[in-house]
């Protein structure tokens, strides 16, 4: 029964959006932070400090499962290509508002707006969200794609070069992060899609500046398309060109070389990235066999080069030499 201190409108209104989010798909203006109940709900942090070289990625998700829902999590740092990555039990999402948590076997996870508390094996990650930047746009990272319901992934970008201060302990590891650079995002869906790749970078020397793309096999139903989307923010703007605006993506395992371009009428954005030697590898859920594959191939400290150029004219060009990069599949 409605709250007796609600409008008459009100709790039918919120049931009706509760319904379209359990498609997977977001209404304007939506919170995609909480969860959606699809299958597969992802959270992802990225903290660099660039004086330091430092990179650490803590990211989880809730599974669902017959037997009880559970989290893929993990946490990765750079230098040193430490992983720790983890099945953990009794996972619980709350479709509410942002919070997801998971205990097992003393692996533990507490994540909501205020940050990530992770502990995995003998490695703990706390970081405290200082300050982020609201996204400003109806749609989330993956443009109109957002409010289609039933796709089989969705993406989005929801802090675009924040702060945040953290603490990361482990043999040998004992950082401290203050006023440190962050990036985080949300993906979910029925799982990862059967390949994708994905980068990411917020130090451009002292430029406020921060890029992140996102792609591949798109799935609904019979169809099936790969795309990309971009997101870029420069200052207080945020550029994201994704289809059925014109992008194209190439990748060269042997050399790990990513390249995305993207483009509509008046602007085009080129991403030119590097990286060097063997990257780390992060654990890629099935969400029904309630187990972790390790296929996710990622670059903490890669090379990133972005140009933006508003009709015609370049507005943006810079380098990045602590960006994310990556590049993934899934069995079939």
């Amino acid at each position: 029964m409605p709250h007796s201190g609600m409008r008459p409108l009100d709790w039918p209104l919120r049931e009706l959006v509760a319904l379209y989010r359990r498609t997977g798909a977001d209404v304007p203006y939506g919170d995609p932070l909480p969860s959606h109940g699809t299958e597969m709900e992802g959270w992802f942090w990225r903290l660099t400090d660039r004086a330091t070289g430092r990179a650490v990625v803590a990211l989880c998700s809730c599974n669902r499962h017959d037997a009880g829902d559970w989290s893929t999590a993990a946490i990765v740092l750079e230098p040193g290509a430490v992983v720790r990555q983890a099945a953990i039990g009794a996972a619980v999402a709350d479709p509410r508002q942002f919070s997801v948590r998971a205990q097992e076997q003393g692996n533990y996870l507490d994540a909501n707006r205020g940050g990530v508390t992770l502990t995995i094996d003998d490695v703990t990650v706390d970081l405290r969200v200082d300050n982020t930047r609201p996204w400003p746009k109806a749609f989330g990272g993956g443009g109109v794609f957002s409010s289609i319901p039933f796709l089989n992934q969705y993406w989005h970008a929801y802090c675009l070069g924040g702060r945040a201060s953290a603490t990361v302990t482990g043999p040998g590891v004992d950082w401290r992060f203050d006023d440190a650079r962050l990036y985080c995002e949300r993906n979910w869906g029925a799982g990862f899609p059967q390949r994708w790749w994905w980068g990411e970078a917020h130090d451009f020397g002292d430029d406020d500046v921060c890029v992140a793309f996102s792609g591949g096999l798109l799935e609904l139903g019979p169809v099936k398309q790969e795309v990309t989307g971009v997101v870029v923010r420069i200052g207080l703007r945020v550029l994201r060109i994704t289809p059925p605006a014109l992008t194209s993506y190439h990748f060269d395992r042997d050399t790990w070389h990513w390249h995305i371009t993207a483009r509509t009428v008046r602007f085009a954005i080129e991403l030119d990235g590097h990286g060097v030697g063997e990257p780390p590898v992060l654990p890629v859920p099935i969400p029904h066999e309630r187990r972790n594959v390790d296929t996710d191939y990622e670059f903490l400290d890669g090379t990133l080069r972005c140009t933006v150029r508003e009709w015609g004219r370049v507005i943006y060009d810079g380098t990045s030499s602590l960006a994310g990069l990556e590049i993934g599949d899934r069995p079939a």
